[in-house]
């Protein structure tokens, strides 16, 4: 597309310029709620960012903590204190569930992890409980709330990731039908519009000048038919004349001519 932005081809009437306006209007509606939306989606982006950066920041040093348990676990109740956890451990107490939520018509994956009280409370509640009683328990427990809150700590971060990477998306098909609307839609609905208004006042003054020509060609057929009329009677009256006087037709019209057409005074 070189100089200016294309039109629409349609037929210039003035129905199609009403539904050009109305295209027109639906156009701006949209572009104006396609921009608000793609506003609210990029400031739900940037709390997401922010989110994600003190969540990582602090999953150094939870991560690092959790790390730091294991091994106290493991010096104060030996490396055995493996096959006691895996024997305690029936089911996983610990799960994650998905929902979706709804931000200006775009929905978003969220993770949330929750304790399940029915994942056989006898093994994984007081079973765990009692591991490492005899020797290292209170690391043994200490290690397994360090580890629980790392898990949720991940859970959180792979909600907002996935937030994050499901806005981007959204966010640039947005911004693409804004830019579409924007640059492309609107400009050629408009130079439709100011094409057609082009053509229907290049009518309007064609019809104007063709009344003109009409009535210009009227007005000469009324004075051709006028003087036609005054011919007729000023011939009319040099027969007359001629008949009255004797003379020839053309004596009785220089008469007439020389007495301005009364011909009252000339034969009385």
């Amino acid at each position: 597309m070189s100089g200016q932005t294309q039109r629409l081809n349609v037929v210039p009437t003035v129905t199609m310029l009403g539904v050009m306006k109305i295209r027109l209007t639906a156009a701006t509606r949209g572009h104006a709620l396609l921009k608000k939306k793609s506003d609210a989606l990029t400031v739900q982006f940037r709390q997401i960012l922010k989110r994600i950066v003190s969540t990582k920041e602090s999953m150094g040093d939870i991560m690092r903590a959790s790390s730091f348990a294991l091994t106290e676990a493991k010096y104060a109740a030996g490396d055995s204190v493996r096959h006691f956890v895996l024997q305690s451990v029936r089911t996983a107490s610990v799960r994650v569930r998905s929902r979706q939520e709804n931000v200006a018509g775009v929905k978003l994956p969220k993770f949330e992890h929750f304790t399940d009280p029915s994942a056989d409370p006898k093994s994984s509640s007081s079973s765990s409980d009692l591991t490492g009683l005899a020797r290292g328990g209170q690391q043994i427990q200490a290690c397994r709330a360090a580890h629980v809150k790392a898990i949720e700590v991940l859970v959180e971060l792979a909600s907002l990731q996935t937030s994050f990477l499901t806005l981007d998306e959204a966010i640039k098909s947005t911004n693409r039908r804004v830019n579409a609307l924007e640059n492309v839609v609107k400009p050629r609905i408009e130079n439709t519009i100011t094409y057609i208004k082009g053509e229907l006042d290049e009518l309007e003054r064609e019809d104007f000048f063709r009344l003109k020509k009409i009535q210009g060609y009227k007005k000469r057929e009324i004075e051709r038919q006028m003087k036609s009329a005054r011919e007729f009677a000023e011939e009319q009256c040099a027969e007359k004349l001629s008949l009255q006087r004797g003379i020839s037709i053309g004596a009785a019209h220089n008469m007439l001519t020389v007495g301005g057409g009364k011909d009252d005074d000339i034969i009385f």
